[in-house]
């Protein structure tokens, strides 16, 4: 293979599509999208695809006992730390056919590339595939990359388990993709991270890109209500003790709180609510929760959390219920790197191409490997915003775009002196 001097080239925009809907075959939704449950015969399915593909580039792989997928591209300088790319395979129930995929794909559309023109880098690359990102059958969500990390220890990630009873670590088992390789290995050079926005901002303003500056916080919250199960008839309004009537209060004040940011970057999202044992002519006796948080500022985030914690109590208080109020889980604002973010708006330039900074909404795997290594993200318009669903969908020449920038930046890290 050649040893020349970084040049750019040109990715292959038709196979880079090709390989997006080849993947989305392998545990189809019954709607068009995808049903990759972390740690299913359909995951491992879709990671063996990929393996397929990068073996037949010449490329090695190893597994840590996560089953986090390391897939190694030789460079010229081989003991040099890689340059990585990657992102998840894993989906949600009815998910679609572009969230984290796109990020796996484009990298392996990198390294194709790279092979198609002889190109040998100085230091190698990395294609990762990190376990249960979603965090849908296993919580918390960006497992496989939080305990490669250390930021989650290996107890909650083995031992998470799924609705019946399963837990991660004998999935793992379960599928074969436990490996030998040690959490934390192999050192990174850098890490980028190629994904749909998973919202409008993109699509409004006309951008086919977007360069990715940081991740939002995020909190998570489990809240129980209990007041007194009664008769719907007999019992009069003023006698009742009613956890409902005490979460809706709390929910509508505090989406008041939320709507009122001065910068319009707080969201409150009810992602579950349970009447336990319901009944139509029973007052509720318990309500349950599941809340998620999140704001661009730390400090404007832990005011937020205050006041979810004395909107809940008030409410509570006023309908005579208990509260139970649960911080389950908490990621703080995560900038990424500026030589990164540098390197990103340069490959930008030199393609002329359109690609605002902006904070990521969502969060990411990246989140976790910023703590380690320096990283970046790139994000690609998808349609009216819509992810974690069936009809998610992105242009095909966003994808081309945001691998062929991701191919630019990778290209120039790896060959860097």
């Amino acid at each position: 293979m050649s040893s020349i001097p970084h040049r750019s080239i040109d990715i292959d925009a038709n196979r880079l599509w090709d390989s997006l809907m080849q993947m989305a075959e392998v545990g189809p939704s019954p709607n068009g999208g995808s049903r990759r449950l972390a740690m299913t015969p359909e995951d491992a399915d879709g990671r063996r695809l990929l393996l397929d593909w990068v073996e037949a580039l010449g490329c090695t792989w190893q597994r840590d006992k996560a089953g986090n997928l390391f897939i190694r591209r030789a460079g010229r300088e081989d003991h040099l730390p890689p340059v990585s790319m990657g992102s998840h395979l894993d989906t949600q129930p009815l998910g679609g056919r572009f969230d984290g995929v796109l990020g796996v794909l484009a990298g392996l559309e990198v390294l194709r590339s790279l092979h198609d023109n002889a190109i040998t880098t100085r230091r190698p690359l990395s294609l990762i595939v990190w376990t249960n990102e979603e965090g849908s059958r296993f919580a918390p969500a960006m497992g496989g990359s939080g305990v490669w990390t250390g930021r989650l220890d290996e107890a909650t990630f083995f031992g998470a388990s799924d609705s019946k009873g399963v837990t991660l670590g004998e999935a793992i088992a379960a599928c074969g993709e436990a490996g030998d390789l040690p959490l934390g290995e192999p050192e990174l050079d850098a890490y980028f991270e190629l994904h749909i926005e998973q919202g409008p901002v993109l699509e409004e303003q006309g951008h086919p890109l977007g360069i990715v500056t940081g991740v939002q916080g995020i909190r998570w919250y489990d809240l129980s209500l209990r007041g007194q199960s009664a008769h719907a008839g007999p019992t009069p309004m003023s006698y009742r003790r009613d956890p409902l009537l005490a979460a809706t209060a709390m929910i509508q004040r505090m989406r008041e709180v939320v709507m009122a940011d001065p910068d319009g970057a707080a969201r409150l999202t009810v992602g579950d609510f349970q009447v336990v044992e319901p009944s139509r002519n029973v007052v509720p006796g318990e309500v349950r929760l599941l809340l998620d948080l999140r704001h661009v500022s730390d400090e404007r985030l832990d005011a937020l959390d205050a006041e979810l914690e004395r909107l809940a109590r008030d409410a509570a208080d006023v309908e005579g219920v208990e509260l139970t109020f649960e911080r389950r889980w908490h990621s703080p604002v995560t900038p990424f790197d500026d030589a990164l973010i540098d390197s990103l708006r340069e490959a930008v330039k030199a393609r002329e191409l359109d690609a605002p900074c902006m904070m990521s909404g969502a969060g990411h795997d990246a989140v976790h490997l910023s703590h380690v290594t320096p990283t970046v993200m790139i994000f690609v318009p998808c349609r009216d915003g819509i992810s974690h669903n069936e009809a998610e969908y992105a242009e095909p020449e966003h994808c081309a775009l945001g691998t062929q920038l991701l191919c630019d930046a990778v290209l120039a890290r790896a060959e860097r002196d």
